[in-house]
Order: C-alpha cells, then structure tokens, then sequence
C-alpha cells in the first residue's frame, strides 16, 4: 500500500510519500491550496491519504474524496502525539509518524485500546457549514454574556445593583439601564461609568440582530430536516439540542452501539485502574463541548416534563445530595443514546416504551 500524509501548514504543507511493505519514504513540500493538492495527488496516486484534524481539513477530504481516494483524519488529543520529550519536532517528522502509524493500522475510528488513536469523522460540506453556524450562535451567545457580566460589575462598582436573572433584561430592566448613560464625551470625570454603560448598552443591541437572524436561519434549517423534527417528540428537547445532536451524529450508523456514542462525545467516566484497585473517576470530556453543555441542560428541564429523565435521575442519585450532578449527566448520556437510536431507527419518542425502560 502506498501512503500519502500531509503535515498541513497555513501556507505550506510537508507531503510525505510511504511505501508500506519496504517502509521507504520521500518528502515534497507543497503550496497549500487546493490546485497544488490535486497536482500531487494525481501525481503520486496513493492508495491512502492520512491527515491530522485541523480548520482546513474539510477542503482537504472533500478533494481527496472527489478523487476516490480512501481518506484518513487522525486526532492528535492522544497523549503520545503530545511532543512533551522529543528533542527533534519537524513537519518532516510529524508526516513521516503519521504515514507509520496508518502503515501498521493504529489508527481506530473507536475508542480503542491504548496503542490506538482515534480518527476524526469529517462530515459533508453542508454539515460542516450547519455546524459552524451552530457554533457561530454559541459565540455569539457567549459575547452578550459576556457584555451583560460587565455591566453587572461596572454597576457594583457604583453600589447599584442589577436584578438576579432575566429580570435586568427584560424592556423595563433596559429602560432603567438607559436612563442611567450618558455619552462618554459629555460626562465629568467623576461620572465616567455612564458613558462606558451607554457604550456597553450600545454593543449589546448590536448582537442582539446577528444572533435573531442566526436563530432564524437555524429555524429554518430545523423545520426542513425530518430528524431535527423526529428528536423533538421528546419530551423538554427543543430546536437548539435537536439541531446539535443532528449535526455531530450525521449518520447514525457510523456507530455500532450505544457505548461508542457516549465515548464520542465524552459523556463516560476515566477508567482508573491499578494493581486490583479499579476505579471510575469523572467523565472524560472528549468532542464537543457544546453538545454536553446542551445535554445536560435539557436533562435538568427533563425532570419536570419527562417522567422517563426523573426516573433515571433519582435511580441514579439514590437519595444523596452530593450525587445530584453525576445523576443528571447520566440523564444526559442516556438521552444522548437514545437520540442516536432513534435517529438510526427513524422512530419517535414512545412513551410507553420508554417509561419501561430507564436504562
């Protein structure tokens, strides 16, 4: 088998060119743009292409796959990929590892044994781009917080105090907030702050429109896809965990059971094991971040509409205060399974059955 690996660079890439039965290999470095990739690869005609994740690895697949070309993406979040005792670190170095580990198959697509490194499934351009706008909105979310969070301890500066909650944005909140501004060139230097508040005020408007027509569009998106509409039915789940849950799995079936989809999505405990000392500790945290943080909200509102999430939270916290928040990120990885099988079966949420089953 002939390799191809890329050590891609922003305006560069290293190519490193692996024969896999005589372990011989060559280097060639490359303009990174889309002609200069095609040209190689008609070139050197590789049986395999193996890449690490990166920003620009969609372009990257999407050209080797138009291509009929098998594609490999590799993640490098395992320990050994972290260079922490390596005296020499090169592009050169990075391609050649990467061409060896294809070559003698320790690269796994599941969370495999420890020799393994897991590969990255790269969507289709048109998830990619659903995605990024998901994640868009979530940025966007995280400024306003971060502009409201400001104008709360600018306030406390001055001894006044916001509303807790939603109550200091409501229309009445801002009409208090607006009467306190002034424009920064007009105030005293004793009074400052009204004019850093006016300006505050000022930016949280302006991403107020961005994010109402994100979340349109992602309305939009929502409303023609049938599987966003189908994990709906579930009882406290709404457009914004639909969507995301939709966008990560894509297809359902490149995931053999359950198990592998809480592993994918890191919702499963570090398994700690020594000597006959075996142990659990906190769940790993692996993928995306979003999704769990979405998961885990939902699975508190759940308690209250989903009479299946409180079953399984209160089995699993078994009366202990201190369990509250593993039981409701076990509510979170189950609802993530069952949305993966219902995705795969192309089936509803049944009550019946589900209330029988809280496992």
């Amino acid at each position: 088998m002939k390799i191809l690996t890329l050590d891609l660079g922003k305006y560069k890439s290293v190519a490193c060119d692996y024969d896999q039965q005589s372990g011989a290999h060559e280097f060639q470095t490359i303009a990174t743009n889309p002609q200069a990739l095609h040209d190689l690869l008609v070139e050197r005609q590789p049986d395999r292409v193996v890449i690490e994740i990166c920003s620009i690895a969609g372009w990257v697949c999407d050209l080797v796959r138009a291509l009929g070309l098998e594609m490999q993406v590799a993640s490098t979040n395992d320990e050994r990929w972290r260079w922490k005792r390596v005296k020499k670190k090169s592009d050169r170095v990075d391609a050649l590892k990467l061409a060896q580990l294809s070559a003698l198959n320790q690269l796994s697509l599941a969370q495999g044994p420890e020799h393994q490194l897991t590969l990255v499934h790269v969507p289709e351009r048109h998830i990619r781009q659903w995605r990024a706008l998901i994640n868009y909105r979530q940025h966007l979310i995280r400024r306003r917080t971060k502009i409201k969070n400001h104008i709360r301890d600018l306030l406390a500066r001055e001894a006044l105090l916001l509303p807790q909650a939603r109550k200091a944005w409501t229309l009445e909140g801002m009409l208090a907030l607006e009467e306190m501004t002034r424009p920064l060139a007009e105030v005293e230097m004793d009074e400052l702050w009204r004019g850093e508040l006016a300006l505050e005020l000022d930016a949280l408007r302006q991403l107020e429109e961005p994010l109402r027509k994100v979340e349109q569009k992602l309305d939009a998106l929502g409303k023609a896809d049938q599987r966003v509409e189908l994990l709906q039915t579930i009882p406290g789940v709404g457009p914004r965990l639909a969507e995301a849950l939709v966008a990560l799995i894509d297809d359902p079936r490149r995931f053999k059971k359950g198990k592998e989809v809480g592993a994918y999505l890191g919702m499963v405990p570090k398994q700690l094991d020594s000597g006959e000392s075996v142990r659990q500790g906190r769940i790993t945290r692996h993928g995306s971040r979003l999704v769990r943080a979405l998961l885990v909200e939902v699975s508190w509102i759940g308690l209250r509409y989903n009479p299946w999430a409180r079953q399984v939270y209160e089995r699993t916290r078994a009366g202990k205060k201190e369990r509250k928040k593993i039981a409701v990120v076990a509510v979170g990885r189950r609802l993530l399974i069952r949305s993966w099988a219902m995705l795969r079966d192309e089936q509803p949420w049944r009550v019946a059955a589900q209330a029988n089953s809280a496992s």
